[in-house]
């Protein structure tokens, strides 16, 4: 029988970034989606050690064992697991490029480098780079620096090993001047035939495009990387030295991202944040990876100067790093290689060109993005922006796209005399240089920001507008499960709940109220909150179908989310499972909890979907004996979101909403292309499909609500 009651979170995590490398190796992904997956599992891997393995290395360097934080697993222990389990994935992921290579080749496209271009590319690129590239350069000689240069952690570099020409080679060309003899030691005279070695870096830029594309021939189409033309002109870069060889590889190099904010009381807390972003450039490294074909003496002298040692993750790799840009792999127009876009869907009874508030006062929406349009709430924003009658908005703000529309409809309504509140979250996990920048911008045009609640995340994806209707306010209110954020909203699957239930909206303003006089708990009439109330909430809400099970009726829980990894709630599933409880989890990342043991979880049964949109909507259905209770929240049953962070959960009390989000779980449930199987073996096994027709959950959820579309202009 197997003792191990958890799976460990990390090993967990890295697991479901397997499940995004499948995606990457599956011969039966459009090619340049395959490319796509490449660089989503090398971005997550880069915040994956800039987070949780430097916290893990930080509670190495304390002397704490941590095995009671790790499932018995000491924390030096875990982080070389960690390591090996990354190196095996860096290989596989190098195995998987060179195949999709190959098969882009076949169908004319090739990725070449600088030993492949032919003459008259050549010539294209060294016009290229002294064009474009050379004034972006930076070139740092190492050698006779007092200080070792920081390299960023979101930079890719190569590092450069000259061998300068010994004194006699210079005086036989007669390259050699005065200064330099002088320089020399009486040694290095005497040793006519010494040769020099220099070390330098060069920084890749990011201001230009990682793949350069070259003119076509003929039908062939022609990618080179941007490290290649940097290694095509090597001689330029180098021109001023007379070496007799040059290598260069590339390295790249992992900081711990930990925000270490100011105490000093005289500072905002915008300057806090803002200095604590700039120092994280120097965290201490967790990760260094290189070309594994790298001199010996060059892997030394970086690894001695820059300090990096035996506790951080040292990974050989192949010629590229960095590899996250693969995200932005050129399309060269063959959209033939890329899954087919669904355009998202309208929503039935609601139009963009009619008052939405009106519609909203009348009964409930729901947007299931990126299936439907997420549009209708860019228009309500901006509709109450305009809307003479609206006097306040408040709304939370925790990630935002480039170019914010939402930014834009807000500072739009402060231009109108509508009092705008924004809760924003400084301390949103790389997102923070951005948040800062829109909190300036919003502050110069009069709106007030709230910046958060001391030692709490504010987590939640609220909205509350107040209307002036005759002698009395009246409220309509967003509730999603995913960020304002219009252009995660076209790749995350969210849902996001239009209403103006008065009595849901007047909890949603408690919230608000809070973030103001965060001493203060408030009573919750309808809406779940964290940090105070859900975890108490879940807990009544599994004991009620733990007595419906022992009372022999009808019982079930349906849980979509994210993660999975709070002790506590995990138990508490396996109580629910004891006592027979039926229990379907879809959840798509970490599952700490193991599902299908008999005597602790025999009934509980876990899935990932991993497919071409990221599952990120939080769908919790209670079976209640054949009533139905169904929320949507923010938060996932981690326990940073039950007990550390502001989070909103939201009942849903219209029956059509009520039965489309159980659908929507449903449809997620029946996936049999794209569904793996969460086990304490951690081996992403897809679920056999049998004598079943082929059903790729996502696929079929569009379908649905193309039909619900269709349904409802024929009504």
């Amino acid at each position: 029988m197997l003792q191990q009651k958890y799976i460990d979170r990390e090993k967990s995590w890295l697991a479901f970034n397997a499940r995004v490398l499948q995606e990457a190796g599956d011969v039966t992904v459009p090619l340049l989606d395959r490319m796509r997956f490449l660089g989503i599992f090398s971005n997550n891997l880069d915040e994956f050690f800039r987070v949780r393995f430097a916290a893990i290395r930080r509670l190495t360097l304390t002397g704490i064992s941590g095995e009671k934080y790790f499932n018995g697993i000491s924390s030096s222990q875990l982080l070389h697991d960690i390591t090996e389990i990354v190196i095996d994935q860096q290989a596989e992921s190098l195995e998987i490029l060179n195949d999709i290579e190959a098969r882009l080749e076949k169908e004319n496209i090739f990725t070449i480098d600088e030993n492949d271009v032919t003459p008259a590319q050549e010539l294209y690129l060294k016009d290229f780079f002294v064009q474009k590239v050379s004034p972006e350069l930076v070139t740092i000689i190492l050698n006779d620096l007092d200080h070792f240069p920081v390299l960023k952690d979101t930079s890719g570099y190569l590092a450069v090993k000259l061998v300068i020409n010994g004194l006699a080679d210079e005086i036989e060309k007669k390259t050699f001047n005065l200064r330099s003899l002088l320089k020399r030691s009486p040694k290095e005279i005497k040793n006519k035939s010494n040769k020099e070695t220099l070390y330098a870096v060069i920084e890749i830029p990011k201001t230009i495009n990682r793949f350069v594309v070259l003119p076509p021939e003929g039908e062939k189409q022609y990618v080179i990387m941007l490290d290649d033309v940097l290694r095509l002109n090597l001689n330029k870069i180098f021109d001023i030295f007379d070496y007799e060889s040059v290598d260069a590889h590339m390295i790249k190099i992992t900081r711990d991202a930990q925000l270490d904010i100011d105490s000093d009381l005289s500072k905002s807390m915008l300057e806090k944040i803002a200095s604590s972003v700039k120092d994280r450039r120097i965290g201490e490294p967790v990760r260094f990876i290189y070309d594994q074909n790298i001199d010996k003496d060059t892997l030394d002298f970086f690894l001695t100067n820059m300090k990096i040692d035996a506790t951080d993750s040292i990974i050989p790799g192949g010629k590229y790093h960095n590899r996250r840009d693969y995200m932005d792999f050129p399309n060269l127009g063959r959209f033939d290689l890329l899954y087919k876009t669904n355009p998202p869907l309208p929503l039935p009874g609601l139009s963009l060109d009619e008052n939405i508030m009106k519609k909203i006062a009348a009964k409930d929406y729901l947007v299931s993005a990126p299936y439907q349009s997420y549009s209708y709430v860019i228009k309500f924003l901006r509709e109450a922006a305009l809307d003479p009658a609206v006097t306040s908005i408040k709304i939370t703000l925790y990630r935002l796209a480039k170019n914010s529309q939402i930014i834009s409809s807000l500072i739009n309504a402060a231009k109108n005399g509508k009092k705008v509140t924004v809760q924003i979250e400084l301390q949103a996990r790389f997102d923070e240089a951005s948040n800062i920048f829109y909190s300036e911008q919003m502050q110069m045009e009069g709106i007030e920001l709230i910046f958060g609640v001391k030692g709490l995340k504010v987590h939640s994806k609220i909205c509350v507008i107040e209307r002036q209707e005759g002698n009395k306010i009246h409220r309509y209110g967003i509730i999603s499960t995913g960020n304002f954020n219009e252009s995660t909203a076209k790749v995350y699957t969210d849902v996001t709940l239009f209403t103006a239930h008065q009595k849901i909206l007047k909890d949603v303003s408690k919230v608000f109220e809070f973030f103001e006089i965060n001493y203060r708990i408030y009573n919750y009439q309808h809406i779940i909150t964290s940090p105070h109330f859900t975890r108490n909430k879940f807990n009544k809400l599994i004991n009620r179908e733990i007595a419906h099970a022992k009372e022999g009726r009808t019982t079930y829980m349906k849980l979509k989310m994210n993660s999975l990894s709070d002790i506590e709630m995990i138990d508490k599933l396996y109580e629910a499972s004891n006592a027979g409880v039926n229990i379907k989890l879809e959840v798509r990342g970490i599952c700490s909890l193991i599902p299908g043991i008999p005597g602790m979880s025999e009934n509980i049964e876990a899935i990932s979907i991993v497919d071409n949109y990221l599952e990120h909507s939080r769908i919790y259905i209670f079976g209640n004996a054949g009533d139905p209770e169904v929320f949507i929240s923010s938060a996932d049953l981690m326990t940073r979101n039950l007990d550390g962070r502001v989070e909103v959960t939201c009942p849903i009390y219209d029956e059509d909403i009520k039965r489309e989000l159980i659908d929507n779980f449903d449809l997620g449930w029946q996936g049999n292309v794209k569904a793996r199987l969460h086990s304490h073996l951690l081996d992403n096994k897809y679920r056999q499909r049998g004598n079943k027709p082929v059903f790729r959950a996502q696929l079929e959820t569009y379908n649905y609500y193309k039909n619900m579309l269709a349904e409802g202009e024929s009504n």
